[in-house]
Protein backbone atom coordinates (compact mmCIF):
# COMPACT_ATOMS: atom_id res chain seq x y z
CA UNK A 1 0.00 0.00 0.00
CA UNK A 2 1.72 3.23 -1.24
CA UNK A 3 -1.34 5.54 -0.79
CA UNK A 4 -4.85 6.40 0.33
CA UNK A 5 -7.40 8.62 -1.62
CA UNK A 6 -10.72 9.30 0.72
CA UNK A 7 -13.41 10.90 -0.85
CA UNK A 8 -16.35 11.94 0.33
CA UNK A 9 -19.23 14.41 0.82
CA UNK A 10 -18.62 17.98 0.92
CA UNK A 11 -19.86 19.36 3.90
CA UNK A 12 -20.98 15.73 5.22
CA UNK A 13 -19.72 15.10 8.66
CA UNK A 14 -20.96 11.50 8.79
CA UNK A 15 -17.45 9.86 7.92
CA UNK A 16 -15.58 12.14 9.96
CA UNK A 17 -14.72 9.38 12.56
CA UNK A 18 -13.76 6.56 9.80
CA UNK A 19 -11.06 9.20 8.38
CA UNK A 20 -9.89 10.51 11.94
CA UNK A 21 -9.42 6.89 12.59
CA UNK A 22 -7.50 6.09 9.05
CA UNK A 23 -5.47 8.92 9.59
CA UNK A 24 -4.69 7.89 12.80
CA UNK A 25 -3.65 4.28 12.76
CA UNK A 26 -2.15 4.43 8.83
CA UNK A 27 1.29 5.92 8.04
CA UNK A 28 1.15 5.41 4.15
CA UNK A 29 0.21 9.30 2.53
CA UNK A 30 -3.29 10.40 2.94
CA UNK A 31 -5.37 12.61 0.01
CA UNK A 32 -8.93 13.46 1.11
CA UNK A 33 -11.66 14.32 -0.98
CA UNK A 34 -14.77 16.16 -0.64
CA UNK A 35 -17.09 17.08 -3.85
CA UNK A 36 -20.44 17.43 -4.03
CA UNK A 37 -20.29 15.05 -7.00
CA UNK A 38 -20.60 17.64 -9.71
CA UNK A 39 -18.20 18.26 -12.54
CA UNK A 40 -17.20 21.94 -11.88
CA UNK A 41 -14.27 21.17 -10.05
CA UNK A 42 -12.74 18.34 -12.26
CA UNK A 43 -9.48 19.93 -13.11
CA UNK A 44 -8.20 21.27 -9.60
CA UNK A 45 -9.57 17.45 -8.86
CA UNK A 46 -6.88 15.92 -11.54
CA UNK A 47 -4.48 18.66 -10.05
CA UNK A 48 -4.66 17.14 -6.51
CA UNK A 49 -4.86 13.40 -7.17
CA UNK A 50 -1.53 13.75 -9.93
CA UNK A 51 0.39 15.84 -7.71
CA UNK A 52 -0.47 13.25 -4.95
CA UNK A 53 0.84 10.30 -7.27
CA UNK A 54 4.00 12.21 -7.97
CA UNK A 55 4.56 12.67 -4.30
CA UNK A 56 4.39 9.08 -3.65
CA UNK A 57 5.97 8.15 -6.85
CA UNK A 58 8.20 11.56 -7.46
CA UNK A 59 8.05 13.08 -10.92
CA UNK A 60 11.61 12.00 -11.64
CA UNK A 61 10.72 8.60 -12.20
CA UNK A 62 9.42 9.02 -15.59
CA UNK A 63 11.11 8.12 -18.77
CA UNK A 64 13.79 10.43 -19.77
CA UNK A 65 13.86 9.46 -23.07
CA UNK A 66 10.96 10.23 -24.04
CA UNK A 67 9.56 12.31 -26.57
CA UNK A 68 13.51 12.74 -27.54
CA UNK A 69 14.68 12.66 -31.44
CA UNK A 70 18.12 11.53 -32.31
CA UNK A 71 18.37 15.45 -33.67
CA UNK A 72 17.39 16.51 -30.11
CA UNK A 73 20.08 14.04 -28.54
CA UNK A 74 22.62 14.72 -30.75
CA UNK A 75 22.18 18.55 -29.94
CA UNK A 76 22.32 17.54 -26.65
CA UNK A 77 25.33 15.93 -26.59
CA UNK A 78 27.05 18.80 -28.52
CA UNK A 79 26.85 20.21 -25.40
CA UNK A 80 24.60 23.79 -25.84
CA UNK A 81 20.79 23.51 -25.55
CA UNK A 82 18.02 24.79 -23.61
CA UNK A 83 15.24 23.68 -22.38
CA UNK A 84 11.57 25.26 -21.83
CA UNK A 85 9.21 25.35 -18.15
CA UNK A 86 5.41 26.61 -19.28
CA UNK A 87 3.32 27.21 -16.88
CA UNK A 88 -0.20 28.16 -18.34
CA UNK A 89 -2.53 29.54 -15.31
CA UNK A 90 -5.70 31.09 -15.21
CA UNK A 91 -4.51 34.26 -15.54
CA UNK A 92 -1.00 33.93 -17.14
CA UNK A 93 0.99 32.46 -19.21
CA UNK A 94 4.22 32.05 -18.03
CA UNK A 95 7.19 30.80 -20.19
CA UNK A 96 11.11 30.15 -18.87
CA UNK A 97 13.68 28.81 -20.87
CA UNK A 98 17.06 27.41 -18.67
CA UNK A 99 20.41 26.58 -20.35
CA UNK A 100 22.15 22.92 -20.56
CA UNK A 101 24.13 24.19 -16.94
CA UNK A 102 20.23 25.22 -15.42
CA UNK A 103 20.91 28.67 -15.90
CA UNK A 104 18.54 31.20 -16.55
CA UNK A 105 18.71 32.44 -20.31
CA UNK A 106 14.91 33.95 -20.62
CA UNK A 107 11.73 34.76 -19.12
CA UNK A 108 8.51 35.86 -20.90
CA UNK A 109 4.89 36.35 -19.50
CA UNK A 110 1.45 36.94 -21.31
CA UNK A 111 -2.44 36.80 -20.26
CA UNK A 112 -3.39 33.61 -21.17
CA UNK A 113 -6.40 34.89 -23.00
CA UNK A 114 -9.23 32.38 -24.54
CA UNK A 115 -6.84 29.18 -25.48
CA UNK A 116 -4.27 27.58 -23.20
CA UNK A 117 -2.39 26.08 -26.61
CA UNK A 118 -2.34 29.42 -28.19
CA UNK A 119 -1.25 31.52 -25.04
CA UNK A 120 1.65 29.18 -24.56
CA UNK A 121 2.75 28.69 -28.06
CA UNK A 122 2.81 32.76 -28.57
CA UNK A 123 4.73 32.89 -25.07
CA UNK A 124 7.34 30.09 -26.11
CA UNK A 125 7.77 32.29 -29.60
CA UNK A 126 8.61 35.61 -27.76
CA UNK A 127 10.57 33.69 -24.90
CA UNK A 128 12.57 32.06 -27.62
CA UNK A 129 12.87 35.43 -29.28
CA UNK A 130 14.26 36.85 -26.62
CA UNK A 131 16.89 34.16 -26.46
CA UNK A 132 17.99 34.94 -29.44
CA UNK A 133 17.68 31.08 -30.04
CA UNK A 134 16.28 28.54 -32.12
CA UNK A 135 13.00 26.55 -30.81
CA UNK A 136 14.59 23.72 -32.56
CA UNK A 137 17.87 24.44 -29.92
CA UNK A 138 15.01 23.54 -27.48
CA UNK A 139 15.43 19.81 -26.72
CA UNK A 140 12.96 19.31 -24.05
CA UNK A 141 9.22 21.35 -23.03
CA UNK A 142 7.62 21.06 -19.80
CA UNK A 143 4.25 22.10 -19.18
CA UNK A 144 2.31 22.45 -15.86
CA UNK A 145 -0.62 24.57 -14.60
CA UNK A 146 -4.27 24.42 -15.38
CA UNK A 147 -3.88 24.74 -19.06
CA UNK A 148 -1.42 22.02 -19.39
CA UNK A 149 -3.46 19.35 -20.42
CA UNK A 150 -4.58 21.44 -23.74
CA UNK A 151 -0.84 21.98 -24.59
CA UNK A 152 0.21 18.99 -26.99
CA UNK A 153 3.78 20.70 -27.50
CA UNK A 154 5.02 19.79 -23.79
CA UNK A 155 7.09 16.71 -23.51
CA UNK A 156 6.08 16.05 -19.51
CA UNK A 157 2.93 17.31 -18.07
CA UNK A 158 3.39 18.19 -14.62
CA UNK A 159 1.32 19.49 -11.53
CA UNK A 160 2.13 23.00 -10.02
CA UNK A 161 2.60 21.54 -7.50
CA UNK A 162 5.42 19.51 -7.94
CA UNK A 163 6.38 22.25 -10.33
CA UNK A 164 6.16 24.99 -7.70
CA UNK A 165 8.19 22.65 -5.01
CA UNK A 166 11.11 22.88 -7.98
CA UNK A 167 10.76 25.99 -7.98
CA UNK A 168 11.30 27.63 -5.11
CA UNK A 169 14.19 25.20 -4.40
CA UNK A 170 15.72 26.58 -7.15
CA UNK A 171 15.18 30.17 -6.15
CA UNK A 172 16.00 29.65 -2.40
CA UNK A 173 17.37 26.41 -1.74
CA UNK A 174 16.81 27.61 1.97
CA UNK A 175 13.19 28.14 2.26
CA UNK A 176 10.88 24.45 3.38
CA UNK A 177 7.34 26.13 2.73
CA UNK A 178 6.06 27.57 -0.54
CA UNK A 179 2.49 29.53 -0.32
CA UNK A 180 1.36 30.87 -3.68
CA UNK A 181 -1.80 32.93 -3.66
CA UNK A 182 -3.11 32.24 -7.47
CA UNK A 183 -5.70 33.85 -9.69
CA UNK A 184 -7.53 30.64 -9.03
CA UNK A 185 -6.28 29.06 -5.84
CA UNK A 186 -4.31 28.91 -2.85
CA UNK A 187 -1.57 26.49 -2.50
CA UNK A 188 0.54 25.81 0.62
CA UNK A 189 3.42 23.07 -0.33
CA UNK A 190 5.91 21.16 1.90
CA UNK A 191 9.54 20.98 0.36
CA UNK A 192 12.42 18.72 1.61
CA UNK A 193 15.94 20.01 1.22
CA UNK A 194 16.06 18.35 -2.57
CA UNK A 195 12.94 20.32 -3.49
CA UNK A 196 10.52 17.26 -3.50
CA UNK A 197 6.92 17.63 -1.98
CA UNK A 198 6.34 15.92 1.37
CA UNK A 199 2.63 17.91 1.49
CA UNK A 200 0.18 20.18 -0.01
CA UNK A 201 -2.91 21.84 0.73
CA UNK A 202 -4.87 23.73 -1.89
CA UNK A 203 -7.89 25.91 -0.99
CA UNK A 204 -11.54 24.54 -2.64
CA UNK A 205 -12.80 26.02 -5.92
CA UNK A 206 -14.22 29.44 -4.33
CA UNK A 207 -12.45 33.07 -5.30
CA UNK A 208 -12.42 33.78 -1.76
CA UNK A 209 -8.46 34.83 -0.85
CA UNK A 210 -7.29 34.29 -4.59
CA UNK A 211 -5.53 36.90 -6.13
CA UNK A 212 -8.88 37.27 -8.23
CA UNK A 213 -11.04 38.24 -5.10
CA UNK A 214 -8.11 41.23 -5.01
CA UNK A 215 -8.59 41.84 -8.78
CA UNK A 216 -12.10 42.13 -7.62
CA UNK A 217 -11.63 44.23 -4.57
CA UNK A 218 -9.20 46.93 -6.78
CA UNK A 219 -11.73 47.05 -9.32
CA UNK A 220 -14.31 47.93 -6.98
CA UNK A 221 -11.89 50.86 -5.66
CA UNK A 222 -11.23 51.82 -9.30
CA UNK A 223 -7.67 51.01 -8.77
CA UNK A 224 -5.23 48.59 -10.22
CA UNK A 225 -3.56 45.87 -7.69
CA UNK A 226 -0.48 47.79 -7.63
CA UNK A 227 -2.08 50.73 -6.65
CA UNK A 228 -3.78 49.24 -3.74
CA UNK A 229 -1.33 47.67 -2.42
CA UNK A 230 1.10 51.15 -2.56
CA UNK A 231 -2.36 52.98 -1.03
CA UNK A 232 -2.50 50.13 1.90
CA UNK A 233 0.62 51.26 3.30
CA UNK A 234 -1.20 54.61 3.79
CA UNK A 235 -3.88 53.85 5.74
CA UNK A 236 -4.90 55.32 9.06
CA UNK A 237 -7.63 53.58 10.65
CA UNK A 238 -8.33 49.68 10.94
CA UNK A 239 -11.35 48.55 8.94
CA UNK A 240 -11.78 45.21 9.10
CA UNK A 241 -13.40 43.32 5.91
CA UNK A 242 -15.57 40.96 7.53
CA UNK A 243 -16.74 38.93 4.33
CA UNK A 244 -14.65 36.85 2.15
CA UNK A 245 -17.23 35.70 -0.03
CA UNK A 246 -16.14 38.01 -3.29
CA UNK A 247 -19.90 39.13 -4.52
CA UNK A 248 -20.47 39.96 -0.20
CA UNK A 249 -16.91 41.43 0.22
CA UNK A 250 -17.74 43.78 -3.30
CA UNK A 251 -21.05 44.62 -1.42
CA UNK A 252 -19.05 45.79 1.84
CA UNK A 253 -16.42 48.03 0.04
CA UNK A 254 -19.43 49.53 -2.06
CA UNK A 255 -20.96 50.30 1.12
CA UNK A 256 -17.41 51.45 2.78
CA UNK A 257 -16.93 54.12 -0.06
CA UNK A 258 -20.43 55.16 0.31
CA UNK A 259 -20.49 56.03 3.42
CA UNK A 260 -17.33 58.21 2.98
CA UNK A 261 -14.38 55.73 4.18
CA UNK A 262 -10.61 56.08 3.09
CA UNK A 263 -9.71 54.16 0.32
CA UNK A 264 -6.73 53.37 1.95
CA UNK A 265 -7.83 52.09 4.64
CA UNK A 266 -10.47 50.22 2.55
CA UNK A 267 -7.06 48.92 0.83
CA UNK A 268 -5.58 48.10 4.02
CA UNK A 269 -8.82 45.82 5.13
CA UNK A 270 -8.73 43.85 2.01
CA UNK A 271 -5.07 43.15 2.05
CA UNK A 272 -5.48 42.38 5.73
CA UNK A 273 -8.30 39.52 4.90
CA UNK A 274 -6.69 37.77 2.07
CA UNK A 275 -3.49 37.30 4.11
CA UNK A 276 -5.77 36.15 7.26
CA UNK A 277 -7.57 33.62 4.98
CA UNK A 278 -3.57 32.45 3.55
CA UNK A 279 -1.64 32.42 6.98
CA UNK A 280 -5.04 30.30 8.39
CA UNK A 281 -4.66 27.79 5.43
CA UNK A 282 -0.74 27.49 5.66
CA UNK A 283 -0.99 27.41 9.28
CA UNK A 284 -2.14 23.99 8.59
CA UNK A 285 1.49 23.47 7.51
CA UNK A 286 4.59 22.56 10.09
CA UNK A 287 5.31 26.46 10.21
CA UNK A 288 6.71 28.18 13.52
CA UNK A 289 8.97 31.05 14.21
CA UNK A 290 11.74 29.62 12.62
CA UNK A 291 10.40 28.45 9.12
CA UNK A 292 11.54 30.18 6.08
CA UNK A 293 8.63 30.78 3.60
CA UNK A 294 9.06 31.61 0.09
CA UNK A 295 6.08 33.45 -1.36
CA UNK A 296 5.23 32.96 -4.96
CA UNK A 297 2.79 34.39 -7.69
CA UNK A 298 2.24 37.73 -8.88
CA UNK A 299 0.96 39.12 -5.45
CA UNK A 300 4.84 38.30 -3.76
CA UNK A 301 5.59 41.58 -5.60
CA UNK A 302 3.47 43.41 -3.12
CA UNK A 303 5.63 44.11 -0.57
CA UNK A 304 2.34 44.94 1.79
CA UNK A 305 1.25 41.56 1.51
CA UNK A 306 4.36 39.79 1.75
CA UNK A 307 5.15 41.41 5.11
CA UNK A 308 1.59 41.54 6.69
CA UNK A 309 1.53 37.44 5.49
CA UNK A 310 4.76 37.33 7.72
CA UNK A 311 3.44 38.97 10.39
CA UNK A 312 0.51 36.53 10.49
CA UNK A 313 2.44 33.90 10.13
CA UNK A 314 4.75 34.81 12.85
CA UNK A 315 7.72 33.75 10.60
CA UNK A 316 9.91 35.14 8.09
CA UNK A 317 8.64 35.33 4.19
CA UNK A 318 10.77 35.44 1.56
CA UNK A 319 10.37 36.15 -2.07
CA UNK A 320 12.47 36.91 -5.28
CA UNK A 321 12.39 38.93 -8.55
CA UNK A 322 11.31 35.76 -10.34
CA UNK A 323 8.68 34.68 -8.13
CA UNK A 324 5.80 35.09 -11.01
CA UNK A 325 7.68 32.46 -12.65
CA UNK A 326 7.95 30.07 -10.25
CA UNK A 327 5.88 27.39 -11.69
CA UNK A 328 7.71 27.55 -15.24
CA UNK A 329 11.17 27.69 -13.19
CA UNK A 330 10.01 24.39 -11.53
CA UNK A 331 9.05 22.60 -14.98
CA UNK A 332 12.02 23.99 -16.82
CA UNK A 333 14.01 22.42 -13.72
CA UNK A 334 12.37 19.31 -14.55
CA UNK A 335 12.92 19.14 -18.09
CA UNK A 336 16.94 19.80 -17.30
CA UNK A 337 17.28 17.34 -15.07
CA UNK A 338 15.52 15.04 -16.87
CA UNK A 339 18.05 15.90 -20.36
CA UNK A 340 20.86 15.56 -17.93
CA UNK A 341 19.60 11.75 -16.97
CA UNK A 342 19.95 11.17 -20.79
CA UNK A 343 23.32 12.17 -21.12
CA UNK A 344 24.58 10.40 -18.42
Amino acid sequence: LKGIIYHTIKFCDYYGFEYASIKNNIKVPLLKLETDFTSQSAGQLLTRIQAFAETIEGSDDMDPTKGISEEARRRMESGVYYVAGIDSGSTSTDVVILDQDGKIKSTMIIPTGGGAMMSAEKSLEKAVEKAGISKDDIVRIVTTGYGRAYINSGDDSITEITCHAKGAHYLNPNVRTVIDIGGQDIKAISIDENGAVKNFLMNDKCAAGTGRFLEMMARTLGLSLEEMSTMGLEWKENIVISSMCTVFAESEVISLLANNNDPGNIAKGIIDSICIRTSNFAKKMPINSKSKVFFSGGLAKSNEVRLLLAEKLNCEVVTHEYAQYVGAIGAAVIGNQKANKILI
